[in-house]
């Protein structure tokens, strides 16, 4: 079948990759402009383009996806499927009218729950033990579309945010293989979606900061759900600290939110609305990440003081 395949972070390059493997023909990637990133605000390629380059295949990265000049120029490949990937951007009717077959979608959650441009972050906001991966066909809507298929994972206790992208990158390239081979086939039948959905909107910046008010186990998960963007961080002193790592501790002590109240080879123990939270990895603002009897050293904390609440 001809392919376009659409896709532009990291997420999205092992079903590329795995799409190429299989020898389906690949007639165009389309990606996203390069952008400014870092101090130096240096253009940066998508990591689909770095990898595309490779290839020798058509990339394309539109300013605008609903230039009549860039579907025009789809519609010229004649694609039998248009195959989208953590693109980035809100695909418009008159793409998803262009293949021959439909367009497809690999999101990273178990459809209907977790629609929307941050399912990893928010499964773990939540304190989910299981999510998956969901190919299927795109409509005007938002992650609205029929089913093909799904496989699910578990969420580990040591997941985060980046190592669960990872695990759901390549499980998703896998169940693209298959929904491709099963659409040339005609094994698969697109069902709708059931049950109550839930939604997982973009992550803000100041969606970082801690509450500390918030129980222990809804902070750790919370930092988790985080690292590496925006980062769950506090201030300590006056210094703003990322927390990278830490355990909930249960304890039926009602303590001061915020309250340092242990400093031990253990961790260091942070009182919050419901039981412990013992931060075992920390970054301050502009240096590196450190274990907390590094940060310790140096910083004359005490039990009894306060991260910002």
């Amino acid at each position: 079948m001809n392919i376009i395949f659409f896709g532009t972070p990291d997420f999205a390059v092992p079903s590329l990759k795995a799409l190429l493997k299989s020898r389906e023909d690949i007639v165009g990637i389309v990606t996203q402009p390069d952008r400014p990133k870092g101090r130096g605000h240096r253009l940066s390629a998508p990591a689909v383009k770095e990898y595309a380059i490779q290839t020798g295949l058509q990339i394309m990265q539109p300013l605008s996806i609903k230039s009549p000049t860039f579907i025009e120029t789809l519609s010229l490949l004649h694609p039998d499927l248009i195959v989208v990937v953590a693109y980035g951007k809100v695909i418009p009717l008159s793409i998803l009218q262009i293949p021959v077959r439909c367009c497809i979608n690999v999101h990273a959650s178990l459809l209907p729950k977790y629609r929307g441009a941050a399912p990893i972050q928010w499964a773990l906001m939540k304190g989910e033990t299981r999510t998956g991966v969901t190919t299927m066909v795109m409509d005007e809507g938002l992650d609205t579309g029929s089913i093909l298929l799904q496989k699910a994972t578990e969420i580990t206790d040591t997941d985060n945010a980046y190592t669960l992208r990872i695990k759901l990158s390549h499980l998703g390239a896998l169940l693209l293989l298959e929904t491709v081979k099963a659409l040339k086939n005609g094994s698969i039948h697109p069902r709708h979606q059931t049950g109550t959905p839930s939604y997982a909107p973009p992550l803000r910046k100041e969606d970082g900061k801690i509450d500390w008010t918030q129980s222990a186990h809804t902070i750790m998960n919370h930092i988790r759900a985080t690292y590496p963007w925006p980062g769950a961080y506090s201030h300590l002193n006056k210094e703003k600290v990322t927390i990278i790592r830490a355990l909930s501790v249960q304890t039926n002590a009602q303590g001061a939110p915020g309250k340092i109240s242990g400093i031990s080879e253990n961790g260091l123990f942070v009182e919050t609305g419901q039981g412990m939270l013992s931060i075992l990895e920390l970054k301050p603002e502009g240096k590196k990440t450190m274990p907390f009897d590094a940060f310790i050293q140096g910083r004359h904390l005490k039990e009894g003081m306060f991260f910002e609440t």
